[in-house]
Formats: C-alpha cells, structure tokens, sequence
C-alpha cells in the first residue's frame, strides 16, 4: 500500500465520525457549555456547538483528507443523507454508561445510529471504499472514574472494558463496509489543566499514566489483531491508529516551537468556562487565544489542534497512522 493509507487515490472521501467533545462540532443541545460565549470567539466569532475558541480536531482531520465537513447527526440524521459523511459524537459521551439517564449516546449507541440508517434503506449516498470512519475518544469513562475517586482497584478492568467496546464498535463498522476504519489513541490525561493545577500547570499528573499506557497498548494490540484478521481472510479493509498522545506529547515537550505562553498546561478560559450566575461571569478569559495551547480544563485551543495535526501531518502519512 503507499504512503498514505487514509486517502483515497482518486475519488473524494467522506468522514463519519464517533466520539465525545473531542469530536463533536455542534450535536450537544443549547443548554451546553459549548453554545455560550466565549466558545466559538475565534471561530465563527460566536457559539457552534464546538468545545473550542475555534475549530476542532473534526475539522482538521475532514481539511486533510480532503473531505468536506461531514453533516451533523442532530441536522441531518432524520434525512437519511449521507452524502458528505456524518458526525454523531456528542459532548460528554462515554464507551461505558454509569447513568442510564445520560443525556448523550455513547459511542456505541451513536454506532448503532448509523446502523440504523443504512439498514432503514432509501439512503442518499452510499459508504464507498475511499470513506472513513473515526472513532474519537478522550477518555471520559476515566475521566469520570478519576474525578469520582472510584477505587483504583478498579482502573484495569475499565479500561479493558473500554477497549473491548472500542474493538466491537469497530468491527461493527466494518460490516457497514468502511474499507477504512481509525481509532485515535488516548491523549495524556494527566497533562490536562484539569489535572496539572495542583503544580501551577508546570507539570503532569503521572498518577494517571499507567491508565493512559494500559489503553494505549491494548488499542494497538486489537487494531494489529484485526488488520491480521483482515489479511488472512482477504477482506481489504485496513484499520488506523491516530495516535493523539503521540503528537499531543510531542507539542508538550517542544512548548509548541515557542508559540505558546508557558506554562503550556494553563489554559486560556480558566475557571467554569461559558457559565455565569447572576450576571456575573464564573471563568476568566486570555487576551489572545492562538497564545494557548488549551482552551479550558481539557480540551485544546484552535491553534492547539492545529499544532497536533501538523504533528500528525499534512496528510496524515501511515508512519504516524500505523497500528
């Protein structure tokens, strides 16, 4: 195969994406965090629904495989079009639900959303070989562990859980007949705000890194399991790893080539972003968000997500997307 697994060599891909907020570009109802000022003051200059000052990972990814920017599940789900791919990730979504009351489907329900739709039938547009699905996930089934101080006890067995859903997920998408089916890897939990307050943001939380270690080699380990799989029965379909811990490290370590203020983990909204009482405003706000690297307590700023990908590459090459 040549050097750049993802893209297709002639016809224009469409992207269907899975995930949490990582991946959401506006899915999330309006009473979310993520439609109030000052989401969005970058890009498009007001709320979208993205858990960003601007563009997001979503977006990047559909700019490099030259994809347009796949529909909205929420916009478009009830019209079977599929014409330039979907999105169905959601903010706040997990692999494992604690809460059956959760307003968000997890990854697997928003799998089976998909599924729904082809199997309804008279869908505009089909899933051709060329198109890819992304299964993006940040970690919010430990994120939500962690922060309820669950027993550490129990931390092995999530994970594995969690992984186990990701492999089921993606051989469900592959019975949609993705030729292409990418799962990024775990970012480095601790390195987020949220985490690296307690050393005024100079360093990571390493109490998290053996949960972000064990998720990582497992992922490798199913997607090298299921490219065997693949090969030994002839099926043609290929399975990635965009591997954001990679790159989200590589930024970390290099401070950015200098273009972000140190200390790098401090993010540029700090407090309860896009959330005031009273009137009165409960976060404050940088005076230039390209100067960041994170936008609130864990997710990335436009520039930041633009600084990873052009890790990751422009396009992205099968060195950085092989399992």
């Amino acid at each position: 195969m040549g050097s750049n697994q993802l893209l297709g060599p002639k016809k224009t891909p469409k992207l269907f994406v899975f995930g949490d907020s990582y991946a959401d570009t506006g899915n999330t109802k309006s009473d979310t965090e993520a439609w109030a000022v000052p989401y969005g003051i970058t890009f498009p200059g007001k709320p979208s629904g993205r858990y960003c000052d601007g563009l997001i990972a979503t977006d990047l990814i559909a700019k490099v495989l030259g994809a347009e920017s796949p529909h909205l599940y929420r916009t478009h789900g009830k019209n079977k079009t599929l014409k330039k791919g979907m999105n169905f990730a959601f903010g706040g979504s997990k692999v494992v639900d604690y809460s059956p009351h959760s307003p968000f489907p997890n990854i697997t329900a928003q799998v089976n959303l998909l599924v729904d739709i082809v199997l309804a039938g008279r869908v505009q547009g089909d899933i051709t070989p060329t198109d890819v699905s992304l299964i993006s996930y940040a970690g919010g089934d430990y994120i939500y562990f962690i922060d309820e101080n669950r027993p550490a006890a129990g931390m092995k067995a999530l994970v594995e859980e969690v992984v186990d859903h990701l492999h089921v997920n993606m051989i469900v998408l592959s019975g949609l007949l993705f030729k292409k089916v990418a799962v990024t890897s775990l970012q480095p939990i601790g390195c987020l705000p949220t985490y690296t307050s307690a050393s005024s943001f100079k360093s990571c939380n390493e109490s998290q890194s053996a949960l972000v270690e064990l998720h990582n080699k497992l992922l490798r380990q199913v997607v090298a399991k299921l490219n065997e799989q693949s090969r030994v029965m002839k099926k043609g379909q290929h399975y990635f790893i965009i591997d954001i811990h990679h790159a989200f490290m590589t930024v970390l370590k290099n401070k950015g080539s200098k273009r972000f203020k140190t200390p790098m983990m401090k993010s540029c909204c700090e407090g309860f972003c896009g959330r005031s009482m009273d009137g009165d405003k409960l976060y404050t706000l940088c005076d230039d968000p390209k100067s960041f690297f994170f936008w609130d307590e864990v997710h990335p700023t436009q520039e930041g997500w633009k600084s990873i990908y052009s890790v990751l590459g422009n396009p992205l090459t099968e060195s950085k997307t092989k399992p």
